[in-house]
């Protein structure tokens, strides 16, 4: 008969693996559902002509290249911010201050910051996912921050659906999942 301690021991393991295995389904989920939130974000990047990137429904708006550039400039200052990431390697200056990019160069940020916030998460350690960190809106955990990521996404594709449709262009196919 095995002492006492052992059966701890081997409760903690089973428990520790069983946690780790949840993470990892969780991550597996989350980077899909990133991989998927990327590619429906660059549709409506593709779906506005080029001459039409600075577009803005009235003065006091964004433009659409403006848009695109406040989503990268979000999502990057979140995974610099709150999961660790090296700063991301191409300058952006401060919001509405510069002229707005031309397609092309906002299509290449954009993969260039999906690729930047998916590694920055995949590479979160699991016990950091609960971490309480210092946000402005007050302490939250890492995962929930993570969930602002999509949110904050959704709210700006939802004016850039806006954007196509006074132009006249079909806005992409949902894509939830």
């Amino acid at each position: 008969m095995l002492p006492r301690h052992c059966y701890l021991i081997s409760l903690i393991c089973c428990l520790s693996a069983n946690a780790t295995a949840q993470h990892a389904g969780y991550l597996d989920d989350w980077l899909s559902k990133w991989d998927h939130a990327h590619a429906y974000t660059r549709a409506f990047a593709e779906a506005m002509p080029d001459n039409l990137y600075d577009f803005r429904p009235t003065d006091e708006e964004m433009s659409f290249a403006h848009q695109l550039e406040h989503m990268v400039r979000n999502m990057t200052w979140l995974a610099n911010s709150y999961f660790g990431a090296d700063p991301f390697p191409v300058e952006l200056p401060r919001e509405g201050s510069n002229p707005p990019r031309s397609k092309e160069e906002l299509l290449a940020l954009l993969d260039q910051a999906f690729a930047y916030v998916r590694q920055a998460v995949a590479d979160t350690p699991p016990e950091a996912w609960d971490e309480q960190v210092d946000f402005f809106a007050g302490p939250m955990s890492r995962r929930k921050v993570s969930w602002l990521l999509f949110d904050h996404l959704t709210h700006h594709r939802g004016q850039l659906v806006v954007y196509l449709r006074l132009n006249g262009i079909t806005p992409p196919r949902y894509v939830g999942w």
